[in-house]
């Protein structure tokens, strides 16, 4: 029975996400012939939040947030930073920009620009799309708008394993995100999200619960290089999310970091 109804809520959530998406986007799409910046970043970011809000309502899945502090603060709109995530879900993609206070640029596969709606949307805002294909171009692209975008305080956010990892996994930290960091003199901020444990990945099935976002401290990339730089991220990520979810890994869970605050529920 509890399958099906969690069934019957995911059905529903995703109709909203249908029903709200087209009008949504259109909206946006007509903006931006008069807007461009911030103002289409937030009416993006608005859709996600209603997109959250919703699991959350239909589908029960709440948040409990710890280390925004590590973040800067919202009345620096000049501090730009690399944010570099843990992926393993829709979820974490579309409760970013609803939850931080500042605009953030995605990298993501250009593909995604082809999605009815949502992707058209997405073609509106300063982001960084990439073929996967041609990595020395995705490669050049990525510094070079990673650096305009950091140098005027936008917060750049990469997923280092680059796609979806299941629950309780470790994929390939790829160094794309450090190598950016380095070259443009960014803070890199690691971010641990437990976001599979409620809705998996390839997956449309959804379930009530809580999804767990930690914040690790700035890591200054100066005088490091990428690997060594990357192996602290994936050291702290990993070790964040067996403290955070340790049923879902075979290891006993390593020790939390030190110093955390008490998480913000939702």
């Amino acid at each position: 029975m509890s399958n099906l109804l969690s069934a019957i809520r995911s059905l529903i959530f995703v109709l909203v996400l249908i029903v709200t998406v087209i009008p949504w986007a259109t909206a946006v799409v007509i903006l931006s012939i008069f807007r461009r910046g911030d103002p289409i970043y937030w009416a993006c970011a608005g859709w996600l939040k209603l997109a959250i809000w919703s699991a959350r309502f239909i589908c029960g899945i709440r948040w409990r947030i710890q280390g925004m502090e590590n973040l800067p603060p919202a009345s620096d709109r000049r501090a730009g930073v690399v944010l570099l995530s843990k992926h393993q879900s829709t979820w974490e993609t579309f409760a970013y920009p609803a939850l931080f206070s500042h605009p953030l640029a995605y990298v993501f596969k250009r593909e995604l620009l082809y999605v009815p709606f949502f992707g058209w949307a997405m073609a509106r805002m300063d982001m960084i799309h990439i073929d996967r294909g041609r990595r020395t171009e995705a490669w050049n692209k990525v510094l070079k708008q990673g650096k305009r975008l950091g140098g005027q305080g936008n917060w750049v956010i990469m997923f280092p394993e680059g796609t979806r990892i299941p629950r309780g996994e470790v994929g390939d930290y790829k160094t794309g995100g450090t190598r950016l960091a380095i070259e443009a003199g960014l803070p890199v901020v690691p971010i641990a999200a437990t976001a599979a444990r409620c809705w998996p990945r390839k997956s449309f099935l959804l379930k009530p619960g809580v999804v767990d976002i930690s914040i690790g401290k700035q890591i200054r990339p100066e005088g490091r290089e990428p690997a060594e730089l990357m192996r602290e991220v994936k050291d702290w990520i990993e070790s964040e999310m067996r403290r955070l979810d340790p049923q879902a890994y075979a290891h006993p869970p390593a020790a939390g970091v030190a110093g955390n605050p008490a998480p913000t529920q939702r």
